[in-house]
């Protein structure tokens, strides 16, 4: 896409009365961005769900000027742009009806995995939720899953740290600007994962996090996944927002139980009383609703009929299969290899292409 579209598109965002809805209507009709604004009024007042109130926002002048502007911005901080036209966009956002027409990122996204997972819930995280949410983790790695959260205290941003320590992809969708980062405290996290994943937003550079935002963050955060889980919350609170919009997509919901007495366990049991949640006990509650078990079942099956390994080829390609990325050390290490052998065989590993390695000096299969 040329940068002109590009602007064209940015103008049609910011356009008083339209929304991503209308504008995905409009676009579908007139062909592209740039048509919107230049096909007469006629042809536009016939697409479905379009009036004379709604075009207004068309004609004015400063749009254009202000779509510029932040394109410059976005070129200059390296900053990608990814519109509902282009191939990469997620392909989980584009069954949502209301999913942004573009959004910004920066990092190293891979929205390919079948695998996506999002994970919300409290600021005030207690004991309980960091230990299930830790050992969650740590068994889910194995499948590889990509971690979707918003960055926010408590739940959140303990989510991303997670994933990042498991060597996992990571991404965090903030109700802002990429030209300024909330909270502050999480900068370093924010830095981190750009590594493997990354950071979006649908907002402009300028936007701050104000409260509605958060809510309309949700949305992303919800359908770019397959399914969500909540840790805890309380008997109201943003995650169930994001719970919600994951029920209105036909998502997959989990909810960690607590004691009925437990301040920010109200909100996931009523979840799991009012239908609007499966329980979720262990990574094999998860795994098997979602099939994920048959899915690495397959892949094991498939990478055993169509490349022989020899007996270590084996043993190190079993014990990464299991465990999910390791580093160089850990598997010499559980597999009883010196670390110059384990060197050897991960280099014959990656040359018949059943291994990769990762940033970090991690190993992992493919």
């Amino acid at each position: 896409m040329n940068d002109e579209e590009k602007i064209y598109f940015l103008a049609l965002q910011k356009t008083k009365g339209i929304g991503d809805l209308n504008a995905k209507k409009l676009i579908k009709h007139c062909g592209s961005a740039k048509a919107v604004f230049t096909e007469k009024r006629e042809s536009l007042l016939k697409i479905d769900g379009i009036g004379a109130f709604k075009l207004k926002g068309l004609k004015e002048k400063s749009l254009l000027e202000k779509a510029a502007k932040e394109l410059n911005f976005i070129s200059k901080n390296n900053i990608k742009i990814t519109t509902f036209i282009d191939a990469d966009y997620p392909e989980n956002l584009k069954h949502c009806a209301d999913s942004p027409i573009l959004f910004f990122s920066k990092g190293n996204i891979n929205f390919k995995q079948r695998h996506i997972l999002s994970i919300v819930g409290t600021r005030n995280m207690t004991n309980y939720g960091r230990s299930v949410l830790e050992k969650l983790i740590a068994e889910i790695k194995k499948y590889d899953p990509l971690i979707i959260s918003g960055l926010a205290y408590g739940v959140d941003v303990f989510a991303h740290q997670l994933a990042i320590k498991n060597g996992l992809q990571t991404v965090a969708v903030l109700a802002h600007g990429l030209d300024s980062m909330y909270p502050k405290t999480h900068h370093r996290e924010a830095t981190k994962m750009q590594e493997n994943g990354g950071i979006l937003t649908d907002f402009w550079s300028g936007s701050k996090p104000e409260r509605e935002n958060f809510i309309k963050r949700n949305r992303i955060v919800a359908g770019l996944s397959q399914a969500t889980i909540v840790i805890e919350s309380a008997a109201k609170g943003g995650s169930l927002i994001t719970a919600d919009i994951a029920n209105s997509y036909n998502r997959d919901v989990f909810s960690l139980p607590g004691r009925i007495t437990d301040l920010y366990s109200k909100g996931c049991n009523n979840l799991i009383k009012t239908n609007k949640a499966a329980i979720l006990t262990s990574a094999k509650d998860l795994a098997y609703i979602l099939n994920w078990e048959t899915d690495f079942k397959e892949k094991a099956i498939q990478k055993q009929l169509f490349v022989e390994l020899d007996e270590t080829e084996k043993l190190i390609y079993n014990y990464l299969l299991k465990e999910g990325k390791q580093t160089l050390d850990i598997i010499a290490l559980h597999c009883n290899l010196p670390i110059y052998k384990t060197s050897s065989v991960l280099l014959n590993l990656e040359l018949k292409a059943v291994v990769k390695p990762l940033h970090g000096k991690l190993f992992e299969v493919v």
